[in-house]
C-alpha cells in the first residue's frame, strides 16, 4: 500500500470507489511521498496532515453509507496558493498576503472537494504569479525535479514540480500567459489551459479581478496522464454562481474531421531543433492514427495577439502592480513588471478600448481557422526549458525569455484552450531536459485537445515519476 501514490488519478479513484483501497490509505501514502520528496523541490509550501486525513475519512464514511463521493473519490490533489482555501492564506507568493486567510473556498477548491478530491497541500508560485520561474520571498524557491538546473516553470511551478515528483495525483494551476502550459512543459508532465469561462473563478479574500485578469486568466489541471487531465477538467468545470463569466458549455462537442495543422515557426519564431523534432514526431503519430496533418507557414495573427495580451494584462492597473512589487521587494516581480513598462505606458480608456475591439477581430479569425483545422500543433516555447533564473541575467536574457514564449502569451488573448503534452527528453545546455508540444483548439473544444493528446501520448513512453535530488 505504500506505493499507492504512484497510481494514476483515474486508477486510484476507481480502486477507492470499489473499496479495494481506502481514501485514508491513499492519503497516508500521499503524505509519506510528500515528506520524502518535497524537501528536495519545495513544491508544496503549506499542508496540514491532520486536515488531509480528515478529508479522506469523510470520503471513506460516504462510501460506507453507500454514497457516491464523486469522480475524484479520495484522490489527493494539490492547489495553487493563489486561490482561496478556507483556513489557509491566499499568499500568491507575496509576504504582503501571508496573513490573508480565506474564510471560504474558491470555486476551484469547492468543485474539487465536491468531486471527492482530498486537498493534499498548496503549491508554490512566483511573487504575484508573474514569471515563468518560481521563487519568492515568503515561500522560497521551487526546483525542477527532473533537473534542478532548469526552471520548474511558472507561475504554476509548484504544481508541475509536485505532480512530476509524485506529490499528488493531480495538480491545480492557473494560466494567464502560459502559467499551466509552461510548467507542465518544463517538468515533463501534461497541462491544460481551458477556454475562458470553462472553470469558475473567484477569490472572496481579494478585490475583484481587473478586466485583463477576467478576460485571460483561467484555472486548469496538470497530470501525468492525459486521462487524468481529462478527469481533472471534468471536476474543475462544474458550475458556480460566484463567477458571472462561467459558461455551461458541454465537455464534449460535435464530431469534426480528424484534421490538424502544424506550424513549427509561427510568425518567424526561431524554434530550436529539438522542439521542431518533437512537433514533427507528434504530427507523425497523429498521421499514423488516421489524422490528416498539414504543415502551414502562415496562421492567424499570434504575435499581435501576444503584444495586445501583454498590453491588456500589464496596462490594466500597472501602476498599482508596480507599487505593490516595489513594496514587496521581490527581484523577479520587479524585473517582470519593469521590463514591460513600455507596453503599459500611455494606456488610457481609448487605447484600452482599441485593444478590446481588436480582440474580437482576432478571435473571429482564429475561430474561422479552427473551422477548417480543428486542432493546431504549436511550440510550447521556442526553446527547451530555460536554465533557472534566466530572466534575472540582464536585459538580453529577459528579452530572450519573453520572445521565446510568444505562443503562450498570444493564445489566452482569444480565450482559446491549449494542452501542453510531454514528449520525452532532449539535451539542453544544462543537461537532460523535458520537451513537449502544444495543441490548440477552438473555444470550448478542450475535448479535441485531449483526444489528440491521447493519440500522441499512446505512441510514446509514459510520463515517469521523477526522483528529485536531495538539496
Amino acid at each position: 500500500m505504500s506505493e499507492i501514490w504512484r497510481l494514476s488519478a483515474v486508477e486510484l479513484a476507481a480502486r477507492i470507489r470499489n473499496r479495494d483501497v481506502s481514501a485514508t490509505e491513499a492519503a497516508q501514502s500521499a503524505l509519506a511521498r510528500l515528506s520524502a520528496a518535497n524537501p528536495a523541490v519545495n513544491a508544496v509550501v503549506d499542508h496540514r496532515p491532520e486536515d488531509v486525513l480528515a478529508q479522506a475519512a469523510a470520503v471513506d464514511a460516504a462510501l460506507a453509507r453507500g454514497e457516491d463521493p464523486g469522480i475524484l473519490a479520495g484522490v489527493p490533489v494539490t492547489v495553487k496558493v493563489n486561490v482561496d482555501q478556507a483556513g489557509y492564506a491566499t499568499t500568491n507568493g507575496v509576504t504582503l498576503q501571508k496573513d490573508l486567510i480565506a474564510a471560504v473556498n474558491s470555486p476551484v477548491v469547492d468543485n474539487l472537494r465536491r468531486a471527492g478530491a482530498v486537498i493534499l497541500g498548496r503549491t508554490n508560485t512566483p511573487a504575484f504569479s508573474l514569471r515563468w520561474f518560481t521563487s519568492n520571498i515568503v515561500h522560497g524557491e521551487t526546483r525542477n525535479p527532473r533537473n534542478p538546473a532548469l526552471t520548474p516553470g511558472g507561475s504554476s511551478g509548484g504544481a508541475a514540480s509536485a505532480v512530476a515528483a509524485g506529490i499528488g495525483h493531480l495538480a491545480h494551476g492557473t494560466d494567464i500567459a502560459g502559467s499551466i502550459r509552461y510548467p507542465a512543459y518544463a517538468c515533463g508532465v501534461h497541462g491544460l489551459r481551458p477556454s475562458l469561462g470553462r472553470v469558475a473563478a473567484y477569490n472572496a479574500v481579494l478585490p475583484e479581478r481587473s478586466i485583463g485578469g477576467q478576460l485571460t486568466a483561467v484555472s486548469g489541471p496538470l497530470g501525468r496522464t492525459i486521462a487524468d487531465v481529462r478527469l481533472g477538467l471534468a471536476a474543475l468545470s462544474a458550475a458556480d454562481p460566484r463567477d458571472p463569466w462561467w459558461v455551461p458549455a458541454p465537455l464534449v462537442g460535435p464530431e469534426v474531421p480528424r484534421r490538424a495543422a502544424l506550424c513549427v515557426n509561427p510568425e518567424g519564431m526561431e524554434t530550436e531543433p529539438a522542439v521542431v523534432k518533437a512537433l514533427q514526431e507528434a504530427a507523425r503519430r497523429l498521421t499514423e492514427a488516421g489524422w490528416t496533418v498539414d504543415t502551414l507557414e502562415s496562421i492567424p495573427p499570434l504575435q499581435e495577439a501576444a503584444d495586445l495580451q501583454i498590453r491588456m494584462w500589464m496596462a490594466d492597473g500597472y501602476d498599482g502592480m508596480l507599487a505593490a512589487a516595489e513594496k514587496e521587494g521581490d527581484p523577479g516581480a520587479l524585473v517582470a513588471l519593469r521590463g514591460q513598462r513600455d507596453k503599459a505606458a500611455g494606456a488610457d480608456l481609448s487605447s484600452f478600448s482599441a485593444v478590446l475591439t481588436r480582440r474580437a477581430t482576432l478571435t473571429r479569425l482564429w475561430e474561422l481557422f479552427f473551422a477548417e483545422y480543428p486542432i493546431l500543433l504549436l511550440p510550447v516555447s521556442a526553446e527547451l526549458p530555460f536554465p533557472d533564473k534566466l530572466d534575472l541575467q540582464g536585459d538580453a536574457a529577459y528579452a530572450r525569455v519573453w520572445r521565446a514564449q510568444m505562443t503562450q502569451i498570444g493564445v489566452p488573448f482569444m480565450g482559446l484552450p491549449a494542452l501542453s503534452v510531454a514528449m520525452g527528453r532532449a539535451m539542453s545546455s544544462v543537461g537532460q531536459s523535458p520537451v513537449g508540444v502544444q495543441i490548440v483548439a477552438g473555444r470550448y473544444r478542450e475535448d479535441l485537445c485531449l483526444a489528440a493528446g491521447e493519440v500522441i501520448e499512446a505512441a510514446g513512453e509514459p510520463v515517469s515519476i521523477a526522483e528529485p535530488e536531495a538539496r
